[in-house]
């Protein structure tokens, strides 16, 4: 993982630098914005990270357009008022920290610590997801259709039913699925394809009938 970014999001030039000069001085990379324009502009080509964001420049729709791309940047956000709606809306939308200004020094690198730490966390589940993806997509057409009968609990002989093929076809497509996935049992390859239907990856999908009665794994 590179190193982690900090943004300043804020439309005020003097908060804005004063922000700047206060994390850079704990030795982060920090980059500032005068705008909620300007950061989205960028901020799908970033990696971990976190935004000090002002919530009166759009911040929810911010926040909403970052976790509509599953990006790794943690939110904290900055408001001269706080009210019990705004901190919930805020909370239910995914944000990490909520700060009054004006910003209390150690309260604002403590919140921002702590955010770069849960951006490192998101990152690596990021990439462990992308790792999962790239083997899936070694998989062929057949491949995948097998993939996904056999999470869904079938055994052979119905998958070969339902794909209209010889079971000792299956068998092959099968052992090759276990290989490419680099899983060694059924609960192995049950979790693999959760894990990305979880991550909303389209290919993780299958309209596939659904899972036989008592049929173990």
């Amino acid at each position: 993982m590179g190193k982690q970014v900090i943004h300043i999001v804020d439309s005020d030039a003097a908060t804005r630098q004063r922000i700047q000069r206060l994390l850079q001085s704990t030795g982060c990379e920090v980059r500032a914005f005068a705008s909620a324009g300007s950061f989205l502009g960028v901020c799908d080509d970033e990696g971990p990270g976190c935004v000090v964001l002002d919530l009166q420049l759009s911040g929810i729709d911010v926040l909403a357009r970052l976790r509509a791309t599953q990006s790794p940047l943690v939110v904290v956000f900055l408001s001269r008022r706080h009210d019990v709606a705004t901190v919930v809306a805020a909370t239910k939308g995914g944000a990490f920290d909520f700060l009054l200004k004006p910003i209390a020094p150690r309260a604002l690198i403590a919140a921002v610590a702590a955010a770069l730490r849960e951006s490192a966390t998101r990152w690596a589940a990021y990439e462990q997801r992308a790792r999962l993806r790239d083997r899936f997509n070694t998989l062929t057409p057949r491949e995948r259709e097998v993939c996904h009968l056999v999470a869904a609990g079938y055994p052979n002989k119905q998958t070969a039913y339902e794909l209209g093929a010889a079971e000792k076809t299956i068998k092959v497509h099968r052992a090759r699925v276990m290989t490419k996935l680099r899983v060694s049992s059924v609960a192995e390859l049950v979790r693999f394809v959760d894990h990305l239907a979880a991550s909303r990856y389209v290919g993780a999908h299958a309209p596939v009938a659904s899972r036989p009665e008592g049929v173990a794994y």
